[in-house]
C-alpha cells in the first residue's frame, strides 16, 4: 500500500508516470483463491490483508539462518475508514496459537482444519493467501476486501528505490547467528541493512517476535513518511523505481495498479501522523503451542473496532507507533523511569494514547 500511495499521489501532482502503467500490471500476479462462510461487511471501510512470505530464494535474503519454506513471516491487517479520515495497521505476530480452520485450495477442495493449536503462519504453508485470509476472517469476522503478499526481495529494493529509510538504533546489534550487525544510533540505510534489522533475531529482544514486529512497523511508517515527504513526488525516475519494485511478481486480487492507486488517491486528506500501526495484545504464557505467544482476552476488543469502523481506542493507541514520526521521535506514553509492563504481556488500557513505553521501546530495539 506504501506504493499505491506514492503513485495515487503522483497521479494528483501530474508527475508523467501513466505510460508504464502497463509494464507495472504485468508484473501483477493473481493466484486463484477461494473462500467460504465469509463474513458480511457492515460498512464501506476498506481491510487489506498484507502477507510478507519468508521465501530466502533472493540474492542476500538468508540472513537469519531460518529455513523459509512458505510460511507467512508478516501479517499485518490495514484497515482504512470509509469516511477516509484515519487508518491502521494490526500486525499479528506470526507465532500466535490459533486453532486454524479448514479453508480451500484454488480447485474449491477443502484443506482439514487443524487438530490442534498451531502458529499464525503455519496456514500460509498449507493454503497459501487463501488459507490465511479465511484464518483471519473466521478467527476475528472481520470481512478481507483486499490481500498483498510481498517477500524479502521486495522490500530491499522498495528501500533502495526510496535511497534509503532512517532507523534508530539504542544499542549495538552483534548477531553472531544470523551475522547481523548493526552500529547504535540513528541513521539512514539501505536496503540489506534494513531487512538485516526487520529480521535480527538475535542480540535484540530476547529473539521474541511480536518485539521483532514492533521494528517492522517502525520501518514500514519511516518508509511512508520518507515515500510522502521526502520529495519523491518530484523524481518520476524514482517514482517509477519505487512502484517497479513494490509490484514485481506481487501476488495480490487487485485487479490492477490503477484499482490500488484509486484506493491511496480516495486516502489523499489522511495526514501520516493519523496512520497508527498496534500489534494484537499478546502473552508468553502459554502452553499451546511450544516457543509461541497467546492472544490476551483484551484481543476481543479489537475485532469489533475494525467491524464496525471505529477508531482505535486510547488502550490500543498506547502501544502505537506512528506513521509521522521518524523512529527517533516517537511518542510516548510513559515517562522514562515509569515501571515497565510485564515482559509476558504486551501493554494496554494505559491512561493516554501516546505510544509506547521507553521500556517497550527498548525491548523492541527502538529508540526512546
Amino acid at each position: 500500500m506504501i506504493a499505491a500511495s506514492l503513485l495515487g499521489l503522483a497521479l494528483l501532482t501530474g508527475v508523467g508516470v501513466v505510460a508504464v502503467y502497463n509494464s507495472w500490471n504485468g508484473n501483477l500476479e493473481h493466484p486463484d483463491v477461494v473462500g467460504k462462510n465469509r463474513p458480511t461487511k457492515k460498512t464501506k471501510a476498506l481491510n487489506i490483508l498484507v502477507m510478507g512470505t519468508d521465501t530466502r530464494d533472493c540474492a542476500g535474503c538468508g540472513i537469519d539462518s531460518e529455513a523459509g519454506g512458505g510460511l507467512s513471516d508478516t501479517t499485518i491487517l490495514f484497515h482504512l475508514s470509509a469516511d477516509r479520515t484515519f487508518a491502521y495497521g494490526i500486525s499479528i505476530p506470526r507465532d500466535t496459537a490459533v486453532l486454524r480452520p479448514a479453508c480451500y485450495r484454488a480447485d474449491g477442495s477443502e484443506i482439514p482444519a487443524g487438530t490442534t493449536y498451531e502458529k499464525w503462519n503455519e496456514a500460509y504453508k498449507v493454503g497459501g493467501p487463501g488459507c490465511t485470509r479465511q484464518q483471519l476472517e473466521q478467527l476475528t469476522g472481520i470481512p478481507v476486501d483486499r490481500f498483498v503478499v510481498v517477500d524479502f526481495s521486495q522490500f530491499k529494493d522498495m528501500v533502495d528505490a526510496l535511497d534509503g529509510v532512517e532507523i534508530c538504533v539504542p544499542q549495538e546489534i552483534d548477531d553472531t547467528t544470523g551475522n547481523i550487525h548493526l552500529d547504535a544510533g540513528t541513521r539512514e540505510v539501505d536496503g540489506d541493512e534494513a531487512l538485516d534489522y526487520a529480521r535480527v533475531r538475535y542480540g535484540v529482544s530476547g529473539g521474541i517476535d511480536p518485539y521483532r514486529t514492533r521494528r517492522q512497523q517502525a520501518l514500514m511508517g519511516a518508509m511512508i513518511d520518507k515515500a510522502l515527504t521526502g520529495g519523491m513526488l518530484a523524481r518520476p525516475d524514482r517514482i517509477v523505481s519505487f512502484v517497479d519494485a513494490a509490484t514485481t511478481e506481487l501476488q495480490t486480487d487487485f485487479k490492477s495498479v490503477a484499482q490500488m492507486a484509486k484506493v491511496a488517491t480516495s486516502a489523499k486528506g489522511i495526514d501520516a501522523d493519523d496512520i497508527k500501526f498496534i500489534t494484537t495484545p499478546w502473552t508468553l504464557d502459554t502452553d499451546k503451542v511450544s516457543g509461541g505467544v497467546e492472544w490476551l482476552p483484551s484481543v476481543e476488543r479489537l475485532w469489533p473496532l475494525v467491524i464496525d469502523d471505529r477508531p482505535l481506542t486510547r488502550e490500543f493507541l498506547a502501544g502505537s507507533i506512528s506513521a509521522g514520526r521518524p523512529p527517533s521521535d516517537q511518542p510516548s506514553d510513559q515517562p522514562s523511569g515509569t515501571p515497565s509492563v510485564a515482559p509476558t504481556a504486551q501493554p494496554g488500557g494505559q491512561p493516554s494514547g501516546g505510544g509506547l513505553s521507553p521500556e517497550e521501546r527498548d525491548k523492541a530495539g527502538l529508540c526512546s
